[in-house]
């Protein structure tokens, strides 16, 4: 037998698994690994900008706050799933807003300016 029929033979019984022994990963490919699986939740920040900023804010029929605890940089309505999820803004006397948000895994903002029941009356009254 020739010595490249040989390194040939050697290295066909190393691919089918001859003398190769599976290696473990390294634990840093292994956290990324974890990482990027727990990335595939779709998660979601909503900040709020309401008119009135004192409305009341409910997610999926549970209270959260007011339209003003969500409305800055740092502060937002955290969504931890995926899903579509219901958010309604309302308030006495303004008719409510009811909406659908399914999170993406990115910032959004959700300006909402509710309407009075009641028309406002501009003129002087008979």
């Amino acid at each position: 037998m020739s010595v490249n029929s040989f390194r040939m033979t050697a290295v066909l019984a190393m691919l089918m698994g001859g003398c190769a022994a599976k290696q473990e990963q390294p634990a840093t490919v292994a956290r990324a690994e974890q990482l990027m699986a727990s990335n595939a939740v779709k998660r979601g920040d909503l900040v709020l900008r309401c008119e009135p900023s004192d409305a009341q804010i409910l997610m999926d029929g549970v209270e959260q706050g007011t339209c003003s605890d969500f409305a800055g940089v740092s502060r937002s309505l955290r969504l931890g799933d995926s899903g579509f999820h219901q958010v309604e803004v309302k308030k006495r006397g303004f008719y409510p807003y009811t909406t659908y948000y399914q999170p993406s895994g990115a910032r959004v903002t959700l300006k909402v300016k509710l309407r009075p029941l009641a028309p406002e009356s501009g003129g002087v009254s008979p």
